[in-house]
């Protein structure tokens, strides 16, 4: 059992919270039994799993190597205020461009609880891919991990200039929706069917970049029937994730909420 937090491993562990040394090395760090159970059951690879010695670990856990932490040494490489005594170190997978139907575009959203949940609406509405921007918080970042709740493991995510891919996307005959506060917006509900949509849903403060907006097909806005001036960018994304998919799919009416 290591006890000592000089130890090198934890040392190159603790390293791990920082994005540049995350993609030198290729590995990233998850707290959790669930998030860890999650990438184990989704086949990405797990380098080691990180535990307190008196924690209580389930079967599967034996095809993974094992390294013992006194709790010390856990709350020095943990990131979170309560941790749960168990993390892993895993590999950054390939980035794959999913098929199917739905995609959403993710340009230059900042704040990390907000791309994790939209990872996790649309892993649940049933999108068949992510794209994110050049300029979007690092998906590997503590905070989008835990706010993914797991669902990181189950969507194809890569990063991409987002012009190059809509320019691919609308070759292969996707219509693009681009969300903004526009003259010339029309609410979503109100939008002509198409088969393939790509949904791009920009920045917390700015919106979209101009250049983004001007390749759109059609800008896409929410009605607003009280007072506030707008919608958090992770609530309207899941809003349109789910018309999209309701659309497409007027028989899947059950939902599970937490």
């Amino acid at each position: 059992m290591i006890t000592s937090v000089k130890n090198n491993k934890i040392k190159a562990w603790r390293k791990l919270h920082k994005r540049k040394e995350r993609i030198d090395a290729g590995i990233f760090l998850i707290e959790g039994l669930h998030l860890v159970e999650e990438a184990w059951k989704s086949n990405w690879t797990i380098d080691e799993i990180i535990a307190m010695d008196e924690i209580e670990l389930p079967d599967w856990i034996r095809e993974v190597p094992v390294e013992f932490v006194s709790d010390h040494v856990f709350q020095h490489i943990s990131q979170t205020k309560t941790p749960q005594g168990i993390a892993a170190i895993v590999k950054m997978n390939n980035p794959v461009k999913a098929g199917g139907n739905h995609v959403l575009l993710i340009d230059a959203v900042q704040d990390p609880g907000n791309l994790g949940t939209m990872i996790r609406t649309a892993d649940a509405s049933g999108f068949d891919g992510i794209v994110l921007g050049n300029e979007t918080v690092d998906l590997y970042n503590d905070k989008v991990i835990r706010a993914t709740q797991g669902s990181l493991f189950h969507i194809p995510i890569f990063q991409a200039n987002l012009k190059q891919e809509i320019m691919e996307l609308k070759q292969d005959g996707f219509h693009i929706w681009a969300t903004a506060l526009s003259e010339n917006a029309k609410a979503y509900n109100e939008m002509t069917k198409h088969d393939k949509i790509a949904l791009m849903v920009g920045n917390e403060g700015s919106g979209l970049q101009t250049e983004l907006l001007q390749l759109a097909d059609a800008i896409v806005t929410i009605p607003i029937y009280g007072k506030a001036e707008s919608l958090n960018v992770s609530v309207a994304a899941g809003i349109l994730m789910y018309h999209v998919k309701l659309v497409a799919d007027s028989n899947r009416t059950n939902y599970n909420i937490e």
